[in-house]
């Protein structure tokens, strides 16, 4: 039987469109001078704001985790403050979002407005602004620097160059891995996040890095293969793959033979691919909290799929490391904060031997 959690999550999405326009209509009208205030796309751009709010609210509320909530709505508190919307004014939308709910069709309003109003009870606190992840105390922080300064100035060659001569000079691929382009893609998300680049020059810097990794993998798939077999992937409409690419990256160095898939991959092909390597080892990276329902529905199928019967899951990504229990609640063997534990972890759970 469902919880009512559950319910409460179906219900959200199955009248999310409703629902935004109730909140958009309900602080139109208590509050006219809005249009004015932020333009002719006003009320288009709310729609848009509450969708994706909403999205987060019910997988939240799925989780049962009002933490995952709480860290998504202090995201927007930084990247509407940056782009001159008032704190005040996010507490207002709130403010109308938990009346909406609690008013909401169904037996779970009230559960969500409690969601609600836990974001809206630490919203004061939240910050403004974010520090750069990029410290000088930290590991080659003069390379990281350098080479985000070349991608945000257009120059891939010149990015590449700085990385490849790192490595020729003995530096090991892990390093760069972890602490170039790890931390470059966290500021890169941290500068579009505070406005103070656009998403074309995101998405840029991105594939710029993935294309100077694929430069390394004669580095990566050098080695000796001692471990076992694992498959990594983003699942279905997850389009944020570079982090689970390092992953399967550091699988492969360290002795393991790696597969991975992509991006917004279907399952579908991923139960094959499962079947047809023998793999040990599923690796889903979820960076987006509303995608971790598809993360959920995943995991069901392989474990209902005899072909798949001894594979261990393993799940990563931003919305496991807020809430730690939340691997267990959809399924997974375990999750890990970052590709070194991964391994631990993956090794622990097949008794397998990395190099």
């Amino acid at each position: 039987m469902d919880t009512l959690h559950e319910q409460t999550s179906r219900e959200i999405l199955a009248s999310r469109e409703q629902l935004a326009q109730a909140v958009v209509g309900r602080e139109f009208s208590l509050h006219p001078e809005l249009d004015q205030r932020y333009g002719k796309i006003a009320r288009e751009k709310s729609l848009q704001d509450v969708a994706y709010h909403l999205s987060y609210l019910a997988q939240a509320v799925e989780a049962g985790s009002a933490a995952l909530f709480c860290d998504y709505v202090a995201w927007v508190r930084v990247m509407l403050a940056k782009r001159g919307v008032l704190s005040s004014d996010l507490a207002f939308h709130l403010g109308c979002l938990r009346e909406v709910l609690e008013n909401m069709p169904g037996g779970g309003g009230d559960l969500a407005g409690q969601f609600v109003g836990a974001a809206l009870d630490k919203l004061p606190a939240m910050p403004d602004d974010l520090p750069t992840f990029l410290d000088e105390s930290l590991p080659l922080s003069p390379l990281a620097h350098q080479y985000l300064q070349a991608l945000l100035r257009g120059e891939r060659d010149v990015a590449s160059r700085l990385v490849l001569l790192a490595v020729d000079g003995g530096m090991p691929v892990k390093d760069i891995y972890l602490h170039v382009f790890q931390l470059a893609q966290y500021e890169i998300g941290r500068l579009w996040q505070t406005n103070q680049i656009s998403v074309a020059q995101e998405h840029y810097c991105t594939a710029a890095t993935q294309l100077i990794m694929s430069q390394l993998y004669p580095h990566v798939f050098s080695g000796e293969k001692t471990g076992g077999t694992i498959v990594a992937t983003c699942v279905s409409g997850e389009l944020h793959e570079i982090g689970v690419r390092m992953v399967a990256d550091f699988f492969e160095m360290d002795g393991w033979n790696s597969y991975y898939l992509g991006a917004n991959m279907p399952g579908s092909g991923i139960l094959q691919a499962l079947a047809e390597h023998k793999a040990d080892v599923l690796g889903i990276g979820t960076t987006i909290t509303y995608h971790v329902a598809e993360a959920e529905k995943l995991i069901r199928a392989v474990r209902s799929d005899p072909a798949c019967r001894r594979v261990k899951i393993l799940v990563g990504g931003y919305p496991f490391n807020i809430e730690p229990d939340l691997a267990k609640k959809i399924g997974a063997d375990g999750s890990a904060e970052n590709a070194g534990s991964a391994i631990s972890l993956a090794n622990q759970l097949t008794g397998k031997h990395s190099r």
